[in-house]
């Protein structure tokens, strides 16, 4: 497994090991928790650093295999063409555009009080990068086993998300920070540096 993708795993999964510890604090100080107000006053101006430490911190074991499968899938394929640097970068900025688009939409609608965790904002924007660096490579659905060419996995994941976050029939489930972590791969995608780099660290 490339470097930055096992780190990303053990960092995911020891900060979880944590959390079953008893460590009940994470949460309150490292999960994503919107500020007071609408709009861009609904951003954690005061605890910036909410909008990376929450994609750490999950909620439940099966939570955190989802994830860490489809950042394993993901990440190892895009680690090896793109490297390590570039595959931080896209990371990092799905984690940080979708904690945005989370905390903006729940802002300017309500309901946005309580703490956003987990790593899918990331793996969404990687998934993207995937589909677009891959786009006819086969992806098999779990739930039904439907085989399907990698964008239109995507597209349909997409339409889904979107559909569930506006007429909020999943609950607890962040949706939006999902559909903004799509911006992320995209923009690092279409504007990141090309070359393969090593992650050392």
């Amino acid at each position: 497994m490339p470097a930055f993708t096992q780190f990303l795993i053990v960092a995911n999964v020891g900060i979880f090991l944590l959390q079953l510890t008893g460590g009940g604090g994470l949460v309150q100080w490292f999960a994503l928790w919107p500020g007071d107000g609408y709009g861009l006053a609904s951003l954690p101006l005061l605890t910036p650093w909410q909008l990376v430490t929450y994609s750490f911190l999950h909620g439940n074991l099966m939570h955190l295999a989802f994830n860490m499968f489809a950042l394993w899938m993901f990440g190892t394929e895009l680690e090896r063409v793109w490297g390590a640097r570039r595959l931080a970068t896209a990371y990092f900025a799905s984690v940080v555009t979708g904690a945005v688009a989370h905390l903006l939409v729940a802002g300017a609608f309500g309901g946005g009080g309580d703490p956003v965790i987990g790593a899918s904002a990331g793996v969404f924007g990687l998934l993207l990068a995937y589909a677009l660096l891959f786009p006819n490579r086969r992806i098999m659905l779990l739930i039904p086993p439907i085989p399907m060419p990698a964008r239109v996995f995507v597209l349909l994941y997409a339409v889904l998300e979107l559909v569930l976050g506006v007429t909020g029939r999943q609950s607890g489930v962040a949706h939006f920070a999902h559909l903004g972590g799509l911006f992320g791969g995209w923009w690092v995608y279409r504007f990141g540096r090309s070359g393969p780099r090593r992650w050392r660290g």
